[in-house]
């Protein structure tokens, strides 16, 4: 009787456990889906999906890194939360703004020029929560053994007959701007700068006056001597005459 209860009790316990082991919450993790997922298909849609995981913080921010093959240029933002806006990296992009409420999964669709050739494609994906949270799903099947944390992967069917690469998008560049025209010093003030015409055209009004100075000066000096000499040979002349 005793082993029969005892049995009892450790049946009944290994039930409990599996059915709270079934009613668990399965664990989050990064998803990743295409309308066409085909190598080298063009004007491609791909839906991302973050489970959240936590229950007192929100998501803020997905960095996603591009696979071989994409580049940042050819990704456009179709859909994601509200006020979210895309930003690209030197290896992929980031998507983020304000904090979703908690326990919400983060959703965003873009649009891919083209899919590179190839039979799967990984999309590493960290994300951000509000609290400063990261969790990172960037980890590559290695060995056989499943990762932890796999970063979001596609698989492609095989390229339709006669599909080709595409050339890749121009890298945008700086837009050459005019030759810059002079600027202030950095110790002139406004009011110096403002006063500058004025000043010279000031200095050039010395400048004027200062020479028609001279000019006058040097004609009365003229009329002077002159006027010396002819008092002097009018007075010799009367000298004479006495």
């Amino acid at each position: 009787m005793a082993r029969a209860g005892r049995r009892v009790a450790l049946a009944s316990a290994a039930a409990l456990t599996a059915t709270l082991a079934l009613a668990a919450p399965a664990a989050a993790h990064a998803e990743v889906e295409a309308d066409k997922a085909q190598a080298l298909a063009e004007n491609v849609t791909l839906s991302f999906v973050s489970e959240a995981e936590s229950a007192s913080a929100g998501f803020t921010e997905l960095r996603v890194v591009l696979p071989e093959g994409i580049a940042p240029v050819d990704v456009t933002l179709e859909e994601a939360p509200k006020g979210w806006k895309l930003k690209a990296t030197d290896d992929g992009y980031t998507v983020g703004g304000p904090s979703m409420k908690a326990g919400v999964d983060a959703e965003h669709k873009i649009k891919l020029r083209q899919l590179p050739d190839a039979k799967e494609i990984a999309f590493k994906t960290v994300e951000v929560y509000s609290d400063g949270k990261i969790s990172r799903w960037i980890e590559l099947p290695s060995g056989g053994a499943e990762p932890e944390q796999p970063a979001p992967v596609l698989e492609l069917k095989a390229a339709a007959p006669g599909a080709k690469p595409i050339s890749p998008s121009p890298s945008p560049t700086p837009t050459e701007s005019a030759t810059p025209s002079p600027t202030r010093s950095a110790t002139e003030s406004p009011a110096e700068a403002a006063g500058s015409g004025t000043d010279t055209k000031a200095a050039e009004e010395d400048e004027d006056s200062s020479a028609g100075l001279v000019i006058g000066g040097v004609v009365v000096a003229l009329l002077v001597v002159g006027g010396g000499a002819w008092w002097l040979v009018k007075r010799r002349g009367a000298s004479s005459q006495s």
